[in-house]
C-alpha cells in the first residue's frame, strides 16, 4: 500500500451537501469561457472532513482544510532549508527562557469568511479563536486521533477538562480558563507546556492542528461542521461533492498578502520568486479537486490536459519516467518534470494484540521477522512504485531529524533463505506435507492483509502472495474502503495493512511517536508497547536537536527494526509532471496551503 496515513478516511458528513453555487465543471482549459483563472487537480484518494479534531490526519482532508483555516505560522513557500513564517501572527512566538511559555500576538485586521453564523456581522479573527479551536481536540464528542500531539506535552489543565467531561458525561466546559492556555489580550494568546519540546514551534504551523475556527460557527452547524469549514485562508469552499469534486473560490475577505519570502538558490525557486513578486496573493480565482482513485484515468485526464500537475502513479512511471528522465513525447508537449525525494514512508503494520503476528516472544517477533526477509523490496519499489523511491532502513522519513542516510538495517533486506531458517527454527513447519507452514498449534497459518482494491493495491497484493508463497506462508486479503479499513485500524480489528506517513514538520520525532505506547489507538496503529522503546522516545522528544537526540533516535529506531511492529518498504521519490501553463508550483517538503502561491495562465 502506499497511501498516506494522513490520507485515511473517517466517515463523515452526507454527500453532495448543496453548500453554494452550483458546480462548475470547466477544466484547466475551460478558463477562457469563464474569464476566471481556476486551478484544477485531481486526488487520488477522498478527503474525508474538513473539520481538523475529525481529520484522523487524513492527508487530503488536511490539504484542503489548509487553503481555508490558518494557523499563527507557516513556511516559506520557496526557502530551502525550510523555514518558519508568521501567518496570522504578528511575529514568530515569544519563547520563555525554559522552552515552555509561547506568546503568540496576532495581527489586528484579519476577518473571517462571511457565514450564515455570524448574522451579518463582519467577524474579526482574535486569540480566543485559537484558544477554542485547541481545546476541541480535547472534547471527548470529536475522539480526535490528533489529541496525542497536545497531551505529550502535558498543556496545564486540558487533560483534566477533558477526563471531567468523560467522567460526568457533561459536555466539554470550553470556558473555564486552564494555565496551559489561555489569552492575553484580544490578540494575544499563551500556550504553556508541562514537558519540554523544543520542536513545539511547528506545531504552530500546521492548519490541521493549529488552524483557527469560530465557536460560533460550530455551536450554529453542530455535528454537520464538518461540513462547513469557515475560516480566514485565501479560499472558501464553494461546493461539495464527498469523494468526488471539491471546489473552492477566492475569499473575497481574504486580507491583501504577497510572497515576501527568501526563495532557495535554485533556478526554479528564483524564477517562481520573479513572477510573484508584487503579486497579490492568490493567484487563482478558484480550485476544483476532482476524487480519481483509480491511475488510468487519472493519468489519461492529465495527458488531456484537464489537470495542472499529477504526481505520477506508479504504474506509468516507466512511460513517463523512464530512467528518471522526461519521456520525450511529454517533453514536446512543454510538460515540466519535478522530482523530489519526499519527507515520508511507506511500510505495511502488524497489529502487536492479533494472536499470530502479534507478541513479543521470540517466536512471534520470529514470524514478523521471515515475513520482513521474504518480502522482495526492490521488485516492490520497480512493480509498485515504478522505481521512484528509495529502500527504507527505519520509520523516520528524510528532511527530518534522526534521517540518517549511513543508517543500514535489515528493514530493507530481501532474504528467503534467512525467512525459511527463521520459520523453520521457531517451529512453524509444514507438518502435514501440504507445501504449507502450520501454526505453532498445529493449525493452517494464515495471514491476513487489508487492502483497498486498486491497481496499485492489486499490483503490491500480488507480490506479498508471491513472496511468502515462495517461503510456505499462505496470506489472504480483506478487501474494502479507506473509512471501513480505518475504523477496524481504530478497533484493533485488522491484521496486518498498509499505507504511508507523511512529515507534517522537520522534526523526525513524529515518525517515532507512531510507535509510542500511549499514542495506541490514535498514531500508533500497531499498538506497539515496549517500555524500552516508550522510555527513548521521551528522552529524545525532549533534547534539542544535536548528535545526543541523533544517538537517542538511532536506538529508538534499532528496537523497531528488533521487534519489527512496521516493515518499512520505502521512501517516495515523488514524480510531479507540471503543465506549461501552470507557472509556479513547486512541491513543499511539509507546507500544505501552496495553492494561493500558484498561477496559471489560459490555454
Amino acid at each position: 500500500m502506499s497511501v498516506d496515513r494522513r490520507q485515511l478516511l473517517q466517515a463523515a458528513a452526507a454527500a453532495s451537501l448543496g453548500l453554494g453555487a452550483a458546480q462548475e465543471t470547466c477544466a484547466a482549459g475551460d478558463a477562457p469561457q469563464t474569464g476566471r483563472k481556476l486551478l484544477h487537480i485531481a486526488f487520488p484518494a477522498p478527503e474525508s472532513t474538513f473539520d481538523p479534531p475529525q481529520t484522523n490526519s487524513d492527508r487530503y482532508s488536511s490539504e484542503l482544510i489548509a487553503q481555508i483555516l490558518e494557523s499563527p505560522l507557516g513556511y516559506d513557500y520557496l526557502a530551502r532549508p525550510v523555514r518558519l513564517v508568521p501567518t496570522t501572527a504578528a511575529a514568530l512566538p515569544e519563547v520563555s527562557a525554559d522552552g515552555r511559555v509561547f506568546t503568540v500576538r496576532l495581527k489586528p485586521g484579519i476577518y473571517f469568511a462571511d457565514d450564515p453564523a455570524f448574522k451579518g456581522v463582519k467577524r474579526e479573527l482574535v486569540a480566543e479563536d485559537y484558544v477554542y479551536s485547541i481545546k476541541r481536540f480535547y472534547d471527548p464528542q470529536y475522539n480526535s486521533s490528533d489529541l496525542y500531539l497536545y497531551e505529550q506535552m502535558k498543556l496545564p489543565g486540558l487533560s483534566e477538562l477533558r477526563q471531567q467531561a468523560l467522567k460526568t458525561r457533561q459536555p466539554f466546559d470550553y470556558d473555564t480558563p486552564v494555565a496551559g492556555l489561555r489569552t492575553l489580550d484580544r490578540y494575544t494568546f499563551q500556550l504553556t507546556l508541562g514537558d519540554d519540546d523544543p520542536r513545539f514551534i511547528y506545531r504552530f504551523a500546521d492548519p490541521t492542528i493549529m488552524g483557527a475556527v469560530a465557536r460560533e460557527v460550530v455551536e450554529f452547524y453542530g455535528k454537520d461542521i464538518g461540513a462547513h469549514p469557515v475560516g480566514t485562508g485565501a479560499f472558501r469552499l464553494k461546493s461539495w461533492r464527498r469523494a468526488s469534486r471539491i471546489e473552492l473560490e477566492r475569499s473575497p475577505f481574504y486580507r491583501e498578502t504577497y510572497y515576501e519570502g527568501t526563495p532557495a538558490d535554485e533556478p526554479l525557486a528564483q524564477q517562481i520568486a520573479a513572477r510573484l513578486k508584487g503579486q497579490r496573493l492568490p493567484r487563482v480565482d478558484g480550485v476544483i479537486v476532482d476524487i480519481v482513485e483509480e491511475d488510468q484515468p487519472r493519468w489519461l485526464s492529465f495527458l488531456n490536459g484537464d489537470y495542472h500537475w499529477l504526481l505520477v502513479p506508479g504504474p506509468y512511471v516507466p512511460m513517463a519516467v523512464p530512467k528518471g528522465q522526461l519521456a520525450p513525447f511529454l517533453r514536446k508537449q512543454g510538460v515540466k518534470l519535478q522530482q523530489v525525494l519526499n519527507a515520508d514512508m511507506v511500510m505495511n503494520f502488524f497489529f502487536m494484540e492479533d494472536p499470530i503476528v502479534g507478541g513479543y516472544t521470540p517466536e512471534k517477533v520470529a514470524l514478523r521477522r521471515a515475513i520482513g526477509l521474504a518480502h522482495d523490496g526492490d521488485t516492490y519499489i520497480r512493480q509498485v512504485f515504478g522505481g521512484s523511491g528509495i529502500p527504507a532502513q527505519s520509520t523516520i522519513a528524510p528532511h527530518t531529524s534522526g534521517y540518517d542516510t549511513a543508517y543500514k538495517s535489515e528493514m530493507s533486506s530481501y532474504d528467503p533463505a534467512r525467512a525459511k531458517a527463521l520459520l523453520d527454527l521457531h517451529g512453524y513447519t509444514d507438518r502435514n506435507g501440504d507445501g504449507w507452514r502450520e501454526g505453532l498449534d498445529g493449525k493452517p497459518l494464515i495471514l491476513r492483509m487489508a487492502s483497498l482494491a486498486d491497481q496499485r493495491s492489486r499490483l503490491a497484493n500480488d507480490l506479498l502472495r508471491r513472496n511468502l508463497a515462495a517461503v510456505g506462508l499462505r496470506i489472504q486479503f480483506e478487501v474494502s474502503t479507506w473509512s471501513e479499513l480505518l475504523k477496524k485500524t481504530r478497533a484493533g480489528t485488522l491484521q496486518m495493512w498498509g499505507y504511508s506517513w507523511g512529515a507534517g514538520s522537520p522534526d523526525g520525532g513524529f515518525f517515532l511517536g507512531i510507535a509510542y505506547g500511549p499514542n495506541a489507538a490514535e498514531s500508533n496503529d500497531p499498538r506497539f508497547n515496549l517500555p524500552a522503546f516508550d522510555e527513548l522516545y521521551r528522552r529524545q522528544l525532549r533534547l534539542p536537536d544535536g548528535p545526543a537526540r541523533e544517538a537517542v533516535m538511532r536506538q529508538a529506531k534499532d528496537l523497531l527494526v528488533a521487534y519489527l511492529p512496521f516493515k518499512v518498504l520505502l521512501h517516495r521519490v515523488y514524480p510531479d509532471l507540471v503543465q506549461p501553463w501552470t507557472l509556479t508550483y513547486w512541491r513543499h517538503p511539509f507546507m500544505r496551503d501552496l495553492y494561493r502561491f500558484v498561477d496559471v495562465e489560459p490555454r
